[in-house]
């Protein structure tokens, strides 16, 4: 009987078939929530995700016009030439067409010597990657750690080319080395592997009547649309910013992408460069190129030197917006504001390893730091897309692990970084939030 009175709807009135409409909307609806529902509460919450060595990599690296004395071995792209990898953990419910990209940090290699060193560990070569690791913080598939992408697809891709995956196969030759510079190559093979694995559309629920209103089918579609996210933190934080662009391009025109560096802004005058490749995100990050130079504790230029070494070795300026190039003239305390250089003494030694030892002249000297990341900032916190989460805690590298979500968390005005992230990529409310100096926050 139903069945007959479904084959003669076209004979129903206009506020029947609205009737009809809505209701068959709702049952979609339900349905969907349902198997949401039953998805979400079986998602294999276990810690460990294995490793998948790229098999983009050799196709790509065919495709790459190379100069003859380096040509025959174009297959390879990690520092030693063993092939690049990651770790992905398939979304499943509400989350299937989402994507979570999470490059890996690990500092960078700026000489021929510290490349060679670096070839031989997990940070130059697959050989020596773990075959399996831990997905926690913002890759977490436990909704109690992460509770807006804990099943969506997410991604961890390894980090062994030494150059924030920004490096050049020219400069393998300019060198004269037999190591392989193809960071830029990695992230585009990965990509396109991604790509390939389903991140490139989403996929709609087919039309159960084609006589719904075109208003409902509008709604069925915005709940299908592509989201996206490209993180990272450390040497990850700055390949984020340097491939936010790239990543928002080759993605579709509708899908709902942004990035997030964690402890990726390193404040020099050269690091801010690096930066600025987000263009299209925060067009202002160019202007801290020229405006912004902070040297060691001695006046050293230590990191701004660091980088320069590190951008001419892998001919890294390939893989910036070269709009702020042109404009330019040619971590943690311990790294960036005080280098082995700057402390031949052992002055800051108890400091550098715990911030609860610095003496008030040195707090004063780290406030100051703190004070110059808030003016290279100033007119980024004006951009109205922009988000920031920038607590006073000193801790480096804090999406993938437990101070991402947890009831030990560093919260500012009572939020966690995974509700701050939320909040910002979803658009539920703007996200600006900057920590008072340390050491105010007691959640730290």
């Amino acid at each position: 009987m139903a069945i007959r009175s479904l084959l003669q709807c076209r004979k129903w009135s206009k506020s029947e078939w609205l009737v009809a409409a809505i209701g068959l909307v709702l049952i979609v609806f339900s349905f969907s929530f349902s198997v949401d529902s039953t998805s979400d509460s079986s998602v294999d919450r276990s810690d460990l995700v294995k490793l998948k060595l790229s098999s983009k990599a050799k196709e790509r690296g065919a495709c790459t016009v190379l100069p003859p004395k380096i040509h025959s071995s174009e297959k390879s792209f990690c520092l030693d030439g063993s092939l690049p990898g990651y770790h992905f953990h398939k979304g499943s419910g509400s989350g299937s067409k989402s994507w979570l990209l999470f490059l890996e940090g690990g500092g960078w290699c700026n000489t021929i010597e510290s490349c060679s060193s670096r070839a031989m560990t997990s940070l130059g070569s697959s050989s020596f990657f773990e075959h399996k690791v831990a997905f926690q913080g913002v890759l977490s598939s436990d909704p109690s750690q992460n509770p807006d992408f804990f099943n969506w697809n997410r991604v961890l891709i390894r980090y062994c080319d030494g150059a924030s995956f920004a490096g050049h196969p020219e400069a393998e030759f300019k060198n004269e080395t037999r190591l392989f510079f193809r960071g830029q190559l990695i992230w585009e093979a990965i990509m396109d592997e991604l790509l390939s694995m389903g991140m490139s559309h989403a996929k709609h629920n087919p039309s159960f009547c084609l006589a719904i209103p075109l208003m409902f089918l509008f709604v069925l579609h915005i709940f299908d649309k592509l989201q996206a996210i490209l993180t990272g933190c450390s040497a990850g934080g700055l390949a984020t910013l340097i491939h936010c662009d790239y990543f928002r391009d080759n993605l579709p025109r509708d899908a709902a992408v942004k990035c997030v560096s964690d402890g990726g802004y390193f404040l020099n005058v050269y690091v801010n460069c690096l930066l600025s490749q987000v263009t299209k995100f925060s067009r202002d990050l160019c202007l801290c190129c020229s405006q912004v130079s902070v040297p060691d504790v001695l006046g050293n230029p230590t990191m701004g030197s660091f980088f320069h070494d590190v951008v001419t070795l892998q001919d890294v300026d390939k893989s910036l917006d070269q709009n702020c190039v042109a404009k330019m003239e040619p971590s943690k305390i311990q790294n960036v504001l005080v280098p082995d250089s700057a402390d031949i003494d052992e002055y800051w030694a108890m400091c550098r390893l715990n911030i609860q030892e610095c003496d008030a002249a040195q707090m004063k000297v780290l406030h100051g730091f703190r004070s110059s990341l808030m003016d290279a900032i100033g007119e980024f916190h004006e951009n109205k897309e922009g988000g920031m989460f920038i607590n006073s805690c000193n801790s480096h590298c804090q999406i993938r692990e437990s101070s991402w979500h947890s009831p030990t968390s560093p919260r500012i005005e009572n939020k966690t970084i995974a509700e701050s992230v939320g909040d910002w990529y979803f658009n539920r409310k703007p996200v600006k939030l900057i920590d008072c100096p340390y050491p105010c926050n007691t959640s730290c």
